[in-house]
């Protein structure tokens, strides 16, 4: 017998132990796992020898590829043996899968409009709808409210004057080349020394290469 499941997007964790399942949202994927249903026939049959050749496979897969997924490989190659379980354990399965719809189905909503099963999350209870096709009034209100906050803030901080402070080139140019003298002791271009002079008179500065102060006209030594 062919399970017919209420949405296709869910997943069989089911093993030869016993049956679970996880059903999702159709919008925000968000999963519910169904309570754990243990078999009958797994404690009556002799089924522990090939658990445990499983679980001899699911640990070498383990520790090739890591704890995720061999759990992963694990599910899959579970998955494959439940052709190989018996009559008992499949009627044991299409009532748990039943009996896992109903759980499930308590958690989700089937949407009118496009015909999508979603969680509490996504659904609109006023309207009766999924918030997609009918979006939350008081969320939409709030999340317009922030946005047009941001723009606010960001036009307000665009017109106002942070720095105070001034911008301007300081390059010191040789006095006796008058190139660019760069960052050092002496000129990049004519090795002239750029060493500071102090007016005895006035304390004005002046360049060694001067021989007269640039303010008040005393003699430089």
């Amino acid at each position: 017998m062919t399970l017919q499941p209420f949405t296709d997007n869910y997943k069989d964790n089911s093993t030869d132990a016993g049956f679970q399942f996880t059903f999702y949202c159709d919008l925000c994927r968000e999963g519910y796992k169904t309570k754990f249903i243990e078999s009958k026939s797994y404690k009556k049959s002799n089924f522990l020898r090939g658990a445990g050749g499983l679980l001899g496979a699911v640990t070498s897969l383990t520790g090739k590829y890591g704890l995720g997924y061999g759990l992963q490989r694990g599910t899959d190659i579970l998955s494959e043996r439940f052709q190989g379980m018996s009559p008992e354990w499949h009627k044991e399965h299409e009532v748990a899968f039943a009996q896992a719809q109903n759980e499930a189905k308590g958690h989700f909503h089937r949407c009118p409009h496009c015909r999508r099963w979603v969680c509490e999350n996504d659904w609109n209870e006023q309207e009766g709808l999924c918030v997609e096709c009918a979006p939350r009034v008081n969320v939409e209100i709030a999340s317009a409210r922030a946005q047009k906050m941001k723009e606010d803030i960001q036009e307000k901080a665009g017109q106002t004057q942070v720095f105070h402070g001034q911008i301007e080139s300081k390059q010191t140019l040789c006095p006796r080349c008058g190139k660019p003298a760069g960052e050092g002791k002496f000129c990049n271009n004519c090795g002239a020394s750029l060493a500071i002079n102090k007016c005895p008179r006035c304390g004005a500065p002046n360049s060694d290469a001067s021989r007269f102060c640039g303010e008040c006209g005393e003699r430089l030594d």
